[in-house]
């Protein structure tokens, strides 16, 4: 009877510390429910915010000048370009290559002659040096020979509108441009041209 007695307050006793853990637990996962937001965070939350951040942080836009006629007379019209690259050589090497393969489509024309091929391009402080490659210097007229180098002007400085442009055909300063004798003094602004080059 001593005996069944013990084992009965053993059980008892096992039983009401199980219990007792038990509503301990609940009550654990009661509190921590009620301190965790209803709706679950992706797992990938914070890398679809931070991914937009960066490709933002990685792009920068340039714009290429084309021609449109306006008025009996030729205007530079820009395109911006969203270029990812965070570097100004390298933004400028996209645009000056999207600017001498010509414009795709719509009423916008370009002086430059096919076939031009950028040789090197550095942004510098506040200089800017583009290489052409010789065909840069054939065929047109005089308008032709100004809208060519209004639109390398106004491209090689579409990130910095007050810098100074110098362009070498084949890594030579352009001193005189084509067959009429085009001078080119450089370097040449955007203000420089407006003032010596007249479209």
């Amino acid at each position: 009877m001593n005996d069944q007695q013990r084992t009965n307050s053993i059980s008892s006793g096992v039983v009401a510390a199980i219990s007792a853990a038990v509503v301990a637990v609940s009550g654990s996962v009661a509190w921590f429910s009620a301190q965790t937001p209803d709706t679950p965070t992706p797992t990938n939350s914070s890398q679809t915010i931070k991914q937009p951040v960066t490709q933002q942080g990685n792009e920068q836009t340039a714009s290429i000048y084309w021609l449109k006629s306006k008025e009996n007379r030729l205007a530079l019209v820009p395109q911006p370009l969203k270029i990812a690259a965070t570097q100004p050589d390298q933004v400028l090497e996209a645009a000056f290559k999207t600017l001498l393969a010509g414009p795709s489509e719509g009423s916008d024309s370009t002086t430059i002659p096919k076939g031009t091929e950028l040789l090197g391009i550095k942004a510098e402080n506040n200089d800017v040096h583009v290489n052409l490659s010789e065909n840069f210097t054939t065929g047109g007229g005089s308008s032709s020979m100004m809208g060519r180098v209004g639109q390398v002007v106004y491209t090689a400085t579409s990130l910095n509108p007050q810098a100074k442009v110098y362009i070498d055909v084949n890594g030579k300063p352009l001193e005189v441009l084509g067959g009429e004798g085009v001078e080119i003094p450089q370097p040449l602004t955007r203000e420089s041209f407006q003032k010596n080059y007249p479209l």
